[in-house]
């Protein structure tokens, strides 16, 4: 439910303010916020008597006195984030200062029952603010007129399939896996303390997350970074097709390469890998059909790194995705792109698969926030 009286501006900063801190003093409020102690301590009254801040035990001053620590309340609520994957459907419920409330994992075909599983884990009675759904697609407007939907079939089936679990009247946002990941790891990845980088995911498909002054660039069309569009191959002899691309450098390009040198070589040491895993797992034990399948991978993913750098010129870009992130890649990559393009840093995720959920997320918190307080309003 919403808060049942409009807050005032002051409220709604330290309402802010006490989310991204989890717990706080007034005086550590009143600094956050830029405020005078007495307008954060009208401030916190407000909030309590709404239930959003409750009182959460004492700190010791510096003085020796002893300080009320202030913490949200039951009313503040509760986000969800769904990361719909080519393979599993990840799930997080959290509070609104970010903290870890339930968490599931199901495949992709039971994405609802995901959703169903976190939603029943969280506190009884606790609202839930806001939902945001990572999809590998772009968003776009649903044409029945009611919020967004992906835009294409790629996600579009089981994003539908999986709303019907989420509670009716709840806000529901949409946002590339891909950016997704990209938030986690500026905010709790390889990319911390850089405000300008590209993360480069490289997996069953390709995408780029483009963060730019420590914000994701989405586009006109919220189709930036949709590597997968970039028209190849320029050949005299063949047309350019959709996706062409994603198709060439995907996992599921490299497997089929792997089948075509497994048959070419009658002098290959075992049977032909079945999965990416298994061909990185036999180059890093020095098999060498593998590992010159590796090599030839990562010469592409470093041509592709180059076409990014030449665009950007980000100064970093990040590697991830389920082929992405091994770190047999590293070498090539750097000397690919260092050959055809700018001086640019390539590093592998630190993040890993649970990116795209761990940015997702972080996005909902800021939307719940914002939710709490727009549903609020403000009063003079």
């Amino acid at each position: 439910m919403a808060p049942a009286s409009r807050l005032t501006e002051s409220a709604s900063a330290v309402f802010e303010v006490l989310a991204r801190a989890g717990s706080a003093t007034r005086p550590q409020l009143a600094t956050l916020a830029g405020l005078s102690k007495p307008t954060v301590s009208a401030a916190v009254v407000e909030l309590e008597n709404v239930r959003l801040a409750a009182h959460s035990g004492t700190a010791s001053g510096g003085t020796g006195r002893n300080a009320a620590v202030y913490r949200l309340g039951p009313a503040a609520g509760a986000v969800l984030a769904v990361d719909l994957g080519p393979a599993l459907t990840r799930v997080r419920g959290c509070s609104l200062d970010g903290t870890l409330l339930a968490e599931a994992t199901e495949s992709r075909e039971d994405a609802a029952d995901a959703v169903r599983e976190a939603l029943d884990a969280l506190p009884a009675g606790t609202p839930l603010r806001t939902v945001v759904v990572a999809v590998g697609d772009v968003a776009a407007p649903n044409r029945a007129g009611a919020g967004m939907r992906p835009a294409t079939a790629k996600a579009g089936p089981v994003f539908d399939a999986m709303t019907v679990a989420l509670p009716p009247g709840v806000p529901v946002h949409l946002e590339n896996n891909v950016n997704c990941a990209a938030l986690a790891e500026l905010h709790e990845g390889a990319a911390r303390g850089r405000d300008t980088f590209g993360y480069l995911r490289i997996g069953v498909g390709i995408g780029l997350g483009i963060v730019v002054g420590g914000r994701v660039l989405r586009g006109a069309n919220g189709a930036a970074g949709e590597l997968a569009r970039l028209p190849y191959p320029w050949d005299d002899a063949v047309e350019p097709r959709r996706e062409a691309l994603e198709e060439y450098v995907g996992a599921r390009s490299l497997l089929r390469r792997a089948a075509e040198a497994w048959r070419a070589d009658m002098n290959a040491d075992g049977p032909c890998p079945d999965t990416a895993d298994q061909l990185f797992a036999l180059a890093a034990q020095g098999q060498r059909t593998a590992s010159a399948l590796v090599a030839r991978h990562a010469a592409d993913v470093g041509r592709l790194a180059a076409a990014v750098a030449a665009v950007l010129d980000p100064g970093l870009i990040v590697l991830g995705g389920s082929t992405g992130t091994d770190p047999q890649l590293l070498p090539g990559v750097r000397a690919e792109l260092g050959r055809l393009s700018w001086p640019t840093e390539v590093v592998s995720s630190t993040v890993g698969d649970l990116g795209t959920v761990v940015g997702a997320a972080r996005l909902a918190v800021a939307r719940g926030v914002q939710t709490v307080t727009d549903a609020a309003g403000v009063k003079d």
